[in-house]
């Protein structure tokens, strides 16, 4: 039986009744339907190509399309992706090549919720939408770019529907209610104050939520249906409630808004915004979602958004989720609110996403293991593996600069801590020991790869005394840097030129004592430069040091060096 089959009976539900037969009885979607639109004029010059509805339910899809057919002049066919398969396929490939080949007309074929098709079943259309045996209307609540063959969809438009406004939904109610033919015309039919709102407002922008919800305060109102001529009929505000009893909820666990909704809650609990978090979890519940899955993301919440800011954070949600386990709803809803409120009132930090940027130069980089990192224990008297390895435990404060990367990453800054909560208190120490590296790799030979390519036994007792000075010298350089800014005391806007600033000691320094003034770096070696812009992207652009190499070093050229940086010479790099 035709889907659009013009036969109207009274046991129609009134929203099968009320369908629009036209564009002029067409409410809602102006901006893809009203005056001037391509849609319209394509449907009044019946020269329609493949189109693709896409929206939340109620919201005209399949009437789009009665009306499209009920314009049209070609052959009209449909078909319900739920209770079609290949067979019914076939046959309307087949009824639609018979029309064209004896009466040269063109076929539309509407498909009903076409996303609940398989790949196999819309690739069996998609040969016959190509040589144009058909005109597709797909009507899909879910994505088309993710439910819907990729060739069929870049053979269609594609119109999203958005759900009806509160002035339209009021539109279609009272069409329905004054329509003689079709709605309740012949009726007197009245409401208490604030009763219609309420159907409209709960319809969440559904028509068809609505007119089945008025259907049914006005066919259960008289004490029987159809009632005596003359019989008033009043919706009560009891009445409206009971016909629509719970707000209709936009949300499919397996369709957009199941992604839409949860992403709305994570941005809310990113933002900080309790509010908006309490809402969206709020939503997810009331529609079913499973708490599971809104405690998982909120752990995914607590290492990425929140991570080192507040470590605690995924102990909490963790603890939460434990003891929803144990309780259960609807008592365990305490234990999502508390999760959800700690995710969306703590510091927020996204640090951990420097996994990201080490597993970008994993892909780009293949280096070998720097050799005092590797197993000592099998090959490190044949190949020399671990030797010049620095046992912190064996240095002041259980630390010594030393570097962890391979030689053509050394330097490289992937973590990059911010300065909220928990992490404001670490971040001043993680960088300080990153300078002290950097200070090692521009100081130390041991960098250089072909340094790995030979090997010759060590001597234990002078090893032993070079880590005894290597501390002492780490100590005394930190002294002695500490000592010189205590004298030059730089004010916060001053303008500071650090000469030889290749370990970036001093550097660092200079920007920290210094943040509104401006640090400039004058580097002995040409690589110097490079490694320490590499180490300052965790600045903002505004806020990193000027550093050159000088290729002349002596008090002239120092002396010029300003002359130099104005014209921007070849000397300076």
């Amino acid at each position: 039986m035709d889907l659009f089959e013009n036969i109207k009976t009274k046991h129609e539900p009134l929203a099968a009744r009320m369908r629009p037969r036209n564009l002029d009885e067409y409410i809602g979607q102006e901006g893809i339907i009203g005056t001037g639109r391509l849609l319209r004029r394509a449907i009044q010059a019946d020269q329609l190509t493949s189109v693709i509805f896409y929206g939340p339910p109620g919201t005209g899809k399949t009437t789009l399309a009665k009306v499209i057919a009920n314009h049209t002049k070609s052959s009209f066919q449909s078909l319900n992706a739920v209770l079609s398969g290949i067979q019914q396929i076939r046959e309307a490939i087949s009824a639609a090549e018979e029309k064209r080949n004896l009466y040269q007309k063109k076929t539309i074929l509407f498909v009903d919720e076409v996303h609940r098709w398989n790949k196999a079943q819309q690739d069996a259309l998609l040969p016959w939408v190509e040589n144009g045996t058909f005109i597709l209307i797909g009507a899909t609540t879910e994505n088309p770019f993710f439910e819907v063959n990729r060739a069929l969809v870049s053979r269609s438009r594609v119109f999203r529907l958005e759900p009806l406004k509160q002035d339209e939904l009021y539109k279609i109610a009272w069409q329905a209610i004054k329509d003689k033919e079709r709605g309740y015309g012949l009726y007197d039919v009245s409401f208490q104050a604030g009763a219609l709102e309420h159907l409209v407002e709960t319809a969440s922008g559904d028509a068809r939520s609505l007119l089945n919800a008025l259907e049914l305060a006005v066919e259960t109102t008289p004490a029987k249906w159809p009632p005596a001529p003359g019989e008033k009929i009043f919706i009560s505000m009891e009445t409206a409630e009971e016909s629509i009893q719970q707000k209709v909820v936009l949300y499919d666990k397996d369709g957009d808004y199941h992604y839409d909704v949860i992403s709305a809650f994570i941005k809310s609990l990113r933002g900080r915004d309790p509010d908006g978090a309490l809402y969206w979890m709020a939503r997810m519940i009331a529609a079913g979602e499973s708490p599971d899955f809104i405690f998982r993301r909120m752990l995914i919440s607590a290492a990425e958004d929140t991570g080192l800011a507040d470590p605690q954070a995924i102990t909490v949600v963790e603890s939460c989720a434990a003891a929803f386990d144990r309780v259960g709803l609807p008592e365990g809803r305490f234990f999502l609110t508390q999760a959800a409120l700690y995710l969306s009132t703590c510091p927020k930090s996204n640090s951990s996403l420097a996994f990201f940027d080490a597993l970008s130069a994993v892909e780009k980089e293949n280096e070998e293991i720097p050799n005092h990192l590797k197993d000592g224990s099998r090959d490190s008297k044949q190949l020399g593996h671990g030797q010049g390895y620095l046992y912190p435990h064996s240095y002041h404060n259980h630390w010594v600069p030393q570097q962890y990367l391979p030689d053509s990453l050394a330097g490289r800054v992937f973590y990059k801590p911010s300065s909220q909560g928990y992490e404001d208190t670490i971040r001043k120490e993680v960088l300080s020991r990153k300078e002290a590296q950097i200070a090692d790799l521009l100081n130390s030979k041991n960098t250089h790869t072909e340094e790995a390519l030979a090997f010759s036994p060590g001597d234990t007792l002078k090893e032993e005394w070079i880590k005894r000075t290597e501390r002492n010298v780490q100590d005394e350089l930190i002294l002695i840097k500490n000592h010189i800014f205590e004298m030059a005391a730089p004010k916060r806007t001053h303008r500071n030129l650090i000469v030889g600033a290749d370990n970036g000691l001093y550097l660092w320094e200079s920007l920290r004592k210094s943040p509104e003034g401006l640090t400039i770096g004058l580097c002995y070696y040409k690589s110097s430069p490079g490694i320490l812009l590499e180490y300052s992207k965790f600045l903002e652009e505004m806020e990193r040091p000027e550093l050159y190499y000088l290729e002349t070093w002596n008090e002239e050229s120092i002396n010029s060096f300003g002359d130099q940086r104005e014209q921007g010479t070849k000397n300076l790099k």
